[in-house]
């Protein structure tokens, strides 16, 4: 069993406050947030988009390699874009896709195993799993050597 942390200290109203994240590695500390980083293109801060992206696209990353392992193909590397869309919905918002791309070096395997092993690690990835409620997680995966060629793309 494994439980992390992450804490955020928030000062001032909605729309004018600021908040800061900690995360219990340090990988983020005391790192800002507020409405223009979420809301507008301010980059001096992150948002929970971000955050939620990067989370996802790590798991399933790591779902996605441990899966060629068990199946007996090693990884070279992976390279994995979350691309997570906050929309308006009524008075407030809600996010309603998530866009996972894919693209990875698998020594051996066709294309068919790629798209079945990659199409699996999106559906069992702990953070595909907790974000089961998002109304579409596509998944665009490209082999880019080890047999096999171009891309696919699963709902």
């Amino acid at each position: 069993m494994s439980e992390k942390t992450a804490s955020v200290h928030w000062e001032g109203g909605g729309q004018k406050g600021q908040g800061r994240i900690s995360t219990q590695t340090g990988a983020l500390n005391n790192y800002p947030y507020g409405f223009s980083s979420r809301f507008e293109d301010d980059r001096r801060g992150t948002n929970p988009e971000e955050i939620v992206a990067a989370a996802h696209a790590a798991c399933f990353t790591m779902a996605f390699s441990f899966a060629c392992d068990k199946a007996g193909f090693a990884t070279e590397q992976v390279d994995t874009r979350a691309n997570v869309r906050l929309v308006k919905d009524g008075d407030g918002f809600k996010i309603d896709r998530i866009a996972l791309q894919l693209s990875a070096s698998v020594p051996g395997i066709d294309e068919a195993k790629f798209q079945e092993i990659a199409a699996t690690a999106k559906r069992d990835c702990p953070l595909s799993k907790a974000l089961a409620s998002v109304p579409e997680i596509t998944l665009e995966a490209t082999l880019l050597q080890g047999g096999g060629s171009g891309g696919g793309q699963q709902r």
